[in-house]
């Protein structure tokens, strides 16, 4: 969540929030070896540190143990939608620099019966290709021929979830460039919280190009999503569900609740402020068919795909 003080670990050398952070150096016997005959300068610290680490990971710099397998990806759609919120989306771009952005708002898109996806009735295209693949295969798409939109593929014929918006937790200084990069000249700077609040949006700002479409976010080495160690797990009633955003068309499904989001997050897109009334977890892991308009039958039980 924002404002969450986490741990800094022991990896990162310098930071700039917490300059008294070290790194740990080898022994004095292994220093020697390594070490030039000239006398070896003293190790000075700024307090004025420049931006040189800030877009360097302050949460898991060369360590994957966090990275979420093809395991984390093998669920139900509604159910992926919902573990989802709170994971770090990573984008490493070519100079090695990583950005960092805390996913606060999904959409869940069951394919089948679901009109309102790219994949209703068992529709397959060359476009939506990637939403029967594996589940955790990535779907990017283009919207009003400018704008791009990523889903992770999860379990279920044509099922995926679509990222809606981001908390930026690393590498703010070049999301807000790559985003200025798209707007007009003299546009006002944006906010933090509007960096990645929006499908396109959080495209735009971690660099999400269309050729990442059908990659695989368990192994892709330029994009991938990592437990945070330090966020304390989700309590449900704090994720809320609410109508999808832009599928008024579609009729009944433009009214089912399969957009989940933290509550009281200021990245949230937009807030459902009737939807915020209610008590969390009010959709559980039913299938198509079974999906209520803000509403779910006790006891009933998963079926055919979600």
């Amino acid at each position: 969540m924002a404002g969450t003080k986490r741990k800094l670990p022991a990896s990162l050398a310098v930071s700039p929030e917490h300059p008294e952070s070290a790194k740990t150096f080898p022994n004095r016997t292994q220093a020697k070896r390594k070490m030039s005959p000239a006398k070896p300068k003293k190790l000075v610290i700024s307090e004025n540190i420049s931006n040189v680490t800030a877009e360097q990971s302050q949460y898991f710099t060369n360590d994957l143990q966090h990275r979420l397998g093809e395991d984390f990806f093998q669920q139900p759609c509604i159910r992926l939608a919902k573990a989802l919120l709170g994971k770090v989306l990573v984008r490493r771009r070519s100079d090695g620099t990583e950005l960092r952005g805390r996913i606060v708002e999904t959409e869940s898109y069951l394919g089948g019966e679901d009109k309102a996806s790219h994949s209703a009735g068992g529709k397959r295209t060359a476009r939506n290709l990637a939403m029967f693949m594996k589940p955790g295969t990535i779907y990017v798409y283009p919207i009003y021929g400018i704008y791009l939109c990523m889903n992770i593929s999860s379990e279920g014929e044509g099922a995926a979830v679509l990222l809606r918006s981001l908390e930026p937790l690393q590498g703010l200084p070049s999301m807000r460039e790559l985003r200025a990069a798209r707007r007009k000249e003299n546009a006002r700077q944006l906010k933090d919280k509007e960096l990645c609040n929006g499908p396109s949006k959080l495209c735009q700002a971690l660099n999400i190009p269309r050729c990442f479409d059908r990659r695989d976010l368990a192994s892709d080495p330029e994009v991938w999503l990592e437990r945070d160690p330090d966020e304390s797990p989700i309590n449900p009633q704090d994720i809320v569900s609410a109508p999808r955003i832009g599928i008024e068309s579609h009729g009944e499904w433009a009214k089912k609740p399969l957009r989940f989001y933290l509550r009281g997050h200021p990245c949230v897109s937009v807030v459902n402020k009737a939807a915020d009334g209610r008590s969390g977890n009010v959709v559980k892991d039913l299938g198509p068919s079974e999906v209520q308009s803000g509403t779910e039958r006790p006891d009933v039980r998963r079926t055919k795909q979600d």
